[in-house]
């Protein structure tokens, strides 16, 4: 656990230190407001387009040859993605790249795969949260780190998050362990392998159908809003790159606590199906304030305050839907996971591109700014009346031995 914790960890700083620069990277190719808003959609339909395709062959291929293989992969196409996009002159360059890093990425579903590999089912919601609060590390330190060097140079934190992901791929080629055990794994099988075979895998995992749906929405929800929040907070707030990677330092700071050390007290009193509802309508509310708020102190609040009553939702939402796969598929299952998201990321950029292009031109402060919140919120309550509707529902009983 510790060795994959430390490789997701590596993993999200390099990730964060792009975060708050990369679209105004893509500003200084554009020339107005409105274009950085529809090219950075762009670049973000790129990658969850390549990323749905990828995600689910990638989860095979671990169940076939080890996570640590595929894991290794992913990394050495990170480092090299960021690297171009540093050198990049043009924004043409920049979309081939995201769909390059995005076909062979694949990182988040693997490292829950190697988690559910070494994990009981009742011990998985607790280390899927240790996975939450690496990527929460990962976002307080990379944005903070990026937004600096993002003020001294905009190309600078891509260089430095492509020098750290080789690092990350040497400690993994050294250090890291294979989880998957021989007489465990499946045979590849390209029928099963592309995004739908996968999708209909999920469908068919003991009934968990709606909770899959209240997945999809709430990822939805979520990649609304990270793919506007840089430029939300900069038509509503006039915030740079310093501004938002303080912000993003806080989200990161939230997840991992509530993640790694809040989280396995709350399990040890709450069943994840009741932490998945209240944590469902508790976002919903977040993601409502963050577009309410009129001053940049209240995005703060919000984000201390939502991430408390909401921060465990997805690991436990990955743990339901990790026990009810077969143990020599939980590379596909979570594969298959990352593809629906990777739908998601493909909508979530020209949902929010648009939105922002609506309101782009209006003055800062102005509450309507506030639209790719609000339609964040509207999704997470659609998720959560989904998932309460769905756990509501009488458990079959199983019928008495003779």
């Amino acid at each position: 656990m510790l060795f994959v914790a430390i490789t997701v960890l590596l993993d999200m700083i390099a990730i964060g230190l792009i975060f708050p620069v990369l679209p105004h990277l893509v500003g200084t190719m554009t020339d107005s407001a409105r274009d950085q808003a529809v090219w950075f959609g762009l670049l973000g339909l790129a990658f969850g387009l390549a990323n749905f395709v990828g995600a689910p062959v990638l989860g095979a291929l671990s169940d076939r040859y080890g996570r640590r293989p595929v894991l290794l992969l992913g990394i050495g196409g990170l480092a090299l993605s960021f690297f171009v996009t540093a050198a990049a002159t043009a924004l043409w360059v920049l979309v081939v790249v995201r769909l390059f890093s995005g076909a062979v990425q694949a990182n988040a579903a693997v490292a829950n795969a190697y988690v559910a590999d070494i994990s009981t089912a009742d011990d998985r919601a607790r280390r899927f949260g240790i996975i939450g609060a690496m990527f929460g590390l990962g976002f307080t330190l990379g944005p903070v780190i990026g937004g600096l060097l993002g003020a001294i140079d905009i190309h600078l934190p891509f260089y430095a998050a492509g020098t750290l992901a080789l690092l990350n791929w040497a400690y993994g080629w050294f250090v890291l362990p294979e989880s998957l055990p021989a007489d465990r794994r499946k045979p590849f099988e390209w029928r099963r392998a592309h995004p739908f075979a996968a999708w209909a895998g999920l469908a068919r995992l003991k009934g968990v159908g709606p909770l899959v749906l209240a997945i999809a929405l709430s990822s939805l929800a979520q990649l609304s809003l990270h793919t506007s929040w840089v430029l939300y907070t900069k038509f509503k707030f006039g915030w740079g790159p310093a501004e938002v990677g303080w912000s993003l330092f806080t989200v990161g700071l939230m997840a991992a606590l509530v993640q790694g050390v809040m989280l396995r007290h709350v399990l040890a009193r709450v069943s994840p199906r009741a932490l998945v509802s209240f944590g469902l309508v508790s976002g919903a509310l977040m993601y409502l304030c963050f577009g309410l708020a009129s001053a940049g102190w209240m995005i703060y609040a919000t984000i201390v305050m939502g991430n408390l009553l909401s921060g465990g939702t997805q690991a436990a939402m990955n743990s339901l839907v990790s026990n009810a796969a077969d143990s020599r598929e939980q590379g596909s299952t979570m594969g298959a996971l990352a593809s629906l998201s990777s739908v998601m990321a493909v909508t979530a950029p020209v949902i929010s591109a648009a939105l922002l292009g609506l309101v782009a031109e209006r003055p800062q402060g102005d509450m309507l700014i506030g639209l790719p919140m609000f339609f964040s919120a509207l999704l997470q309550a659609t998720a959560a009346a989904v998932a309460i509707a769905y756990f509501r529902r009488p458990t079959p009983v199983a019928p008495a031995a003779a």
